[in-house]
């Protein structure tokens, strides 16, 4: 596949490596001639300096034959008119943009009649709905929907004290017999360890099960100890994502918005309905006391500044903030702080190339999950054919030959969630989410739900 990525910034640059390991052919525009050429040195893949929306560089870049152009530039305007000159003068198939601003949202308007760009991609609103789930599931590192929601993927370290701390995961099904679940991946030290019956729950173990939306909190509290409903929530930072988090969570959350410009305060205070704007810097520790940080159960910072989330967050911990989660930009600080003082270092750059690697996919993959800074990967994938025509339907489980690493969690068939077990037979239409503890197997997973020719 030939894909096209225009904006060479923190989006595009994580994209770009993503792909450019999985041997997409992958060329890359942008205005800086630096950041471009510090992804040539260190990718393979082909440069074109120039202006992303510009017709003649788009065709210089090979937009004539590309599959995919994936607008990711600063701006909003570039982006659509990029996607309108491949539609209008190179027919490229899929035009993937990123559109931050809410005031192009008017219905209809992206349509091939009127903005031709196939799917939208708002990083602000991929981390919001990233947070806000976190905060409904106190304790979980990761909350990822598959099926509309009807099955969810969680990853929590398992605790000391914990019920199935020491015991065998058989154990679970045993304890818990009327919630079905299935424990997809465990990484111990940053290895992978693949779970069978007899594994083992060791004391900071990172666990990733599947459950039905509805058995979540239920398992999470088999892993470690109870953790009370949060309710007191602390945003640093007033920008897209604050605001957007704000509005969110307001109805259900105690919320404090922490901003240190008093212009963007009196906006806040207009558009907000309950939450409580503070014109204050969040790195200030008087201010933070005074505000009773001591009795915040989350503290979220997402202003656009590395060391601004990373430096409040570490000083709201020491103060008594009961969970820190903060944005972080930088690959290699999400690494550095992830594990330590902060509980999560969130990647708008992962977020965002998750969602776009559902259409990059081979085989009719519905949504993809990146894992673990890129690592891992969760699909669901749509098996179609016949036992004849398919390597998956009409099989049991265990009949499958899966790819090494790779399990099935769940399987949701006409809207009935049905956790995979390996006696359970997969049907066609069937709704399958895999979880492969190493995305070099990612290939191998496309082609077993490739269908074969004699179904058509």
């Amino acid at each position: 596949m030939k894909i096209l990525i225009l904006g060479a910034g923190k989006v595009g640059g994580t994209l770009a490596e993503n792909l450019a390991k999985e041997q997409f052919d992958i060329t890359l525009v942008d205005q800086d001639a630096r950041a471009l050429d510090e992804l040539r040195d260190k990718l393979d893949i082909r440069i074109v300096h120039g202006h992303g929306s510009h017709p003649d560089v788009l065709r210089s870049a090979g937009a004539d034959d590309a599959d995919m152009l994936i607008a990711v530039t600063s701006s909003d305007e570039v982006n659509m008119v990029a996607c309108q000159v491949c539609y209008s003068l190179f027919r490229t198939p899929t035009k993937i943009a990123r559109v931050r601003s809410g005031s192009y949202m008017s219905r209809g308007f992206f349509s091939q009649e009127h903005m031709p760009i196939d799917v939208l991609i708002n990083p602000e609103a991929v981390v919001t709905d990233h947070i806000r789930h976190l905060l409904e599931h106190p304790g979980a590192l990761q909350v990822l929907d598959f099926a509309d929601g009807r099955v969810q993927l969680v990853a929590m370290r398992a605790f000391y004290g914990g019920p199935l701390v020491g015991q065998e995961l058989s154990f679970l099904r045993k304890h818990m017999p009327n919630v079905d679940t299935r424990v997809a991946a465990v990484f111990r030290r940053g290895s992978a360890v693949i779970p069978t019956g007899t594994t083992v729950i060791e004391a900071d173990d990172e666990v990733f099960f599947i459950a039905a939306s509805e058995h979540i909190n239920a398992v999470m509290a088999e892993l470690r100890r109870v953790e009370r409903p949060f309710k007191r929530v602390f945003i640093a930072g007033g920008g897209n994502i604050g605001t957007a988090l704000a509005k969110a969570i307001d109805p259900h959350f105690s919320v404090k918005i922490l901003e240190k410009n008093p212009a963007r305060c009196e906006e806040l205070a207009e558009v907000l309905s309950s939450a409580v704007v503070l014109n204050i810097d969040a790195t200030d520790r008087e201010l933070l006391l005074e505000e009773n940080i001591e009795q915040c159960d989350a503290f979220c910072a997402v202003t656009d500044d590395d060391e601004v989330n990373i430096m409040s967050s570490l000083l709201a911990k020491k103060l008594g903030a009961r969970q820190v989660m903060t944005l972080i930009n930088k690959p290699a600080y999400v690494d550095l702080f992830q594990d330590g003082d902060i509980d999560i270092a969130i990647s708008p750059q992962q977020a965002t190339t998750s969602s776009l690697l559902t259409h990059v996919r081979k085989a009719d993959v519905v949504r993809v999950h990146s894992l673990r800074r890129g690592a891992a990967e969760a699909i669901e994938a749509i098996a179609h054919g016949d036992k004849k025509s398919s390597r998956v339907v009409g099989r049991a489980i265990q009949d499958i030959d899966l790819p090494t690493g790779t399990s099935i969690g769940a399987i949701v068939r006409d809207g009935e969630v049905l956790i995979g077990h390996d006696n359970l037979v997969v049907e066609s239409d069937d709704h399958v989410i895999l979880f492969l503890v190493d995305k070099r197997q990612v290939p191998a997973v496309e082609r077993l739900f490739q269908v074969g020719l004699t179904f058509f």
